[in-house]
């Protein structure tokens, strides 16, 4: 069994992949398809053995560790305004959702959907991105004041980019599900900043 520390950063990992694949779709029209794919494929693990198992593999989220460490670290001159309130809006978000019953059975119902329609079309069918899309925006997306994107117009008007930043926030709302699952809390990136960039930092020597 992985250290509850470790288990812990790889959630919140992925919650900061998923915020930086939305800004870097919202800038530029492109992201990494493999850490794309990673986040998304992670709405619909909804019953891993392991905490890995939800994004893969730990290499997955070499995106993600670098944006936490980016973002935690005082030092760094990465920090990134844009990133941490999507960050930040995606765990109030979570919070959100977790407090309201009939959204989070919604929001299962819905996933178990896809996921049943996954094992007839496959994964990167478009009907996947577009049945994820409208899950984020019937149901989780109403639950606080709209994440306001910020980015080049000329990609955010392109349809297909709307559809993934969607997917995308979804994602980060799962990763967020499960950061709290495994004992996450706001403070905490607050009061064990250091053990939290320690913790990073080294998790991902280990994926170099």
């Amino acid at each position: 069994m992985q250290n509850p520390l470790y288990e812990q950063q790889l959630a919140l990992a992925g919650v900061c992949q998923a915020a930086k694949l939305v800004q870097s779709i919202a800038r530029t029209g492109e992201a990494d398809e493999n850490a794309v794919e990673a986040s998304i494929s992670s709405i619909l693990v909804t019953d891993p053995d392991s905490t890995q198992q939800v994004y893969g593999s730990s290499n997955n989220l070499k995106i993600g560790f670098t944006t936490l460490i980016e973002q935690i670290d005082n030092s760094s001159k990465m920090k990134d305004a844009e990133l941490t309130r999507y960050i930040a809006s995606i765990l109030s978000l979570e919070r959100k959702l977790n407090s309201n019953r009939q959204a989070l059975n919604e929001l299962a119902n819905r996933v178990s959907h896809v996921q049943r329609q996954s094992a007839h079309v496959g994964f990167e069918n478009s009907q996947i991105l577009t049945s994820l899309a409208s899950i984020y925006s019937d149901v989780v997306s109403p639950l606080a004041p709209k994440i306001q994107i910020a980015g080049n117009p000329e990609h955010l008007s392109i349809e297909s980019n709307q559809r993934k930043v969607r997917t995308l926030l979804l994602a980060g709302i799962r990763s967020a599900v499960l950061w709290r699952q495994l004992g996450g809390k706001r403070r905490h990136i607050l009061l064990s900043r250091n053990k939290i960039l320690d913790s990073a930092k080294q998790a991902l020597r280990s994926l170099n």
